[in-house]
């Protein structure tokens, strides 16, 4: 059987006459003189265009690939014995007593109301447009929300002196969006690419916006190639070309300019430079950032070989940085190639059994593992649950990239309906938002006068956040884990031996196998 489904996917917006062939993904009879509705037929036209999901600025896309394994061949071993954390009492040991609080940090000092925080909401147009709706929904959820990669240099309103940013309001805007709603617990984390480096964005975020979490980064789960966008205006290209980032096609020859004019070509493309990971280069880079005033630094890896995974970690362990979250393939992106996204990079259930083996070889070797998040196509309590067992005791957060921008669009979506449907009546908003969302009167309490005041995308992510509460602390007390540090790898049963074979947890019918033995006799 095939794994993948080539030249036809909603992500592109592409489809086949008939039933296509399983491996090249072509009609089994291609027919000439139809117009070519597949990846293919598109492509003739369209070119290089059809290499990304579509349409931009107004989708988040999710690798479609399936797996040999992946979250689903794992179940969560439930007891009908004891209690872990709390009192074996029935009437103490509640589901709702269940603590999922986390910390991160090289010394445990980044606190979290809830073990999660959102992907790196960077410069897509989707992201830009989100920003405040997620940043804030973080703030009041008390977890972290990620600043990504290239926001100074994609601002066009930036002030940039000998190739210095000194000014973003773009940037100033995503930081302030945070703070102003901060109540201590999470934080905002700041990206940087090579272009961001070159631009002295550390510099920047860190000394005149007082960032405290700075984040290097490697890649993620759904590329290793640096980021892109999409860019409607010649202006525009030809403005990111002069700040130095890679413009496709040559905004500046006039060829291309002629085509743009003639509607051949409709847009550009605008890539970030590959990043070259050297040991030493590392450790320098991460001692710099700590001196120009970073509290806190961390690193973000994508889904590359083995290898690559054994340095992220080594290294880490060795600047002993204050997280390290690891991005598997099949996660999700703003914008990143359609066929990278499903055929390259080791998958999250893979990496992350990896991650286990490696953490547990330097730990045997008295070395300091740093905690670490798991993302990559994660989106439920069990996923979650999941997740933070596989790799126990290392893993103490998962990063929700798609999932958590789901909820903030769908929250906002309806806000807005709600607003304009209050306006027509001469009605209240929050009499609204109080009908509309069922935290509503739970934030009404808490803000006051300023429930008003937050996005409905906020509200939204809460609320999404507030049922994976629930729904977590279910599963955890179905375990009788009564708080996050109580999970472990034996709260999980593999229901397939490859599952078992890849992860080392029992096979179903080898669970508790000494045990049964001991309470029969």
């Amino acid at each position: 059987m095939s794994y993948s489904k080539p030249n036809r996917s909603a992500a592109t917006l592409t489809t086949t006459r008939v039933e296509p062939a399983p491996i090249s993904g072509i009609c089994v009879t291609c027919l000439d003189g139809c117009e070519g509705p597949c990846e293919i037929g598109r492509s003739a036209l369209k070119g290089r265009e059809m290499i990304y999901p579509q349409p931009f600025g107004k989708i988040t896309a999710g690798a479609s690939k399936e797996y040999p394994v992946d979250f689903s061949h794992f179940n969560i071993q439930g007891t009908c014995v004891g209690a872990v954390g709390v009192a074996a009492d029935p009437d103490v040991a509640t589901f709702p007593a269940v603590d999922c609080t986390t910390a991160v940090g090289a010394d445990g000092s980044i606190h979290l109301d809830f073990p999660v925080f959102t992907g790196a909401v960077g410069s897509t147009e989707i992201a830009r447009i989100n920003w405040e709706d997620v940043a804030v929904g973080a703030a009041i959820s008390g977890i972290m929300v990620v600043a990504g990669e290239n926001i100074c240099g994609m601002d066009p309103q930036a002030e940039i002196k000998n190739g210095r940013v000194v000014k973003s309001p773009e940037m100033e805007r995503r930081v302030s969006a945070f703070k102003r709603w901060y109540n201590g617990k999470g934080g905002i984390i700041v990206q940087a690419n090579v272009e961001d480096t070159k631009l002295g964005v550390p510099e920047y975020v860190i000394e005149k916006l007082g960032v405290e979490i700075f984040e290097l980064k490697w890649g993620q789960g759904a590329k290793d190639i640096g980021g892109e966008v999409k860019l409607p205006t010649i202006e525009r290209a030809l403005q990111l070309k002069e700040r130095g980032y890679i413009v496709l096609p040559d905004p500046t020859k006039p060829a291309v300019q002629k085509a743009f004019q003639a509607g051949g070509i409709t847009e550009f493309e605008r890539h970030s430079r590959l990043g070259m990971v050297d040991e030493d280069g590392f450790y320098k880079e991460v001692e710099r950032l700590r001196k120009i005033g970073a509290k806190y630094v961390t690193l973000k890896t994508g889904a590359y070989r083995p290898a690559d995974l054994a340095r992220a970690i080594k290294y880490s362990s060795q600047a002993k940085i204050d997280l390290l979250t690891i991005d598997g393939a099949g996660g999700g992106t703003g914008m990143s190639p359609w066929r990278m996204m499903n055929e390259w990079g080791i998958p999250t259930v893979y990496l992350e059994c990896m991650t286990y083996a490696i953490c547990e070889k330097l730990r045997a070797k008295g070395a300091y593992v740093p905690p670490i998040a798991m993302a990559g196509g994660l989106s439920l309590e069990d996923h979650l649950f999941k997740a933070l067992a596989l790799g126990a005791p290392y893993v103490k957060a998962i990063c929700l990239g798609r999932a958590i921008l789901t909820a903030a669009m769908v929250g906002k979506t309806h806000g807005k309906l709600m607003a304009k449907k209050m306006a027509q009546q001469g009605r209240s908003l929050e009499e609204g938002y109080l009908s509309l969302f069922a935290v509503g009167s739970q934030l009404k309490e808490r803000f006051g006068n300023d429930f008003e005041k937050l996005p409905p995308g906020a509200i939204g992510m809460y609320s999404y956040i507030d049922r994976l509460r629930q729904g977590l602390q279910q599963l955890m007390a179905g375990a009788r884990k009564f708080a996050l540090k109580y999970i472990d790898r034996n709260d999980l049963v593999a229901l397939t031996r490859e599952a078992a074979d890849i992860s080392g947890i029992p096979y179903i019918m080898d669970s508790d196998r000494e045990e049964i033995e001991k309470i029969l006799g």
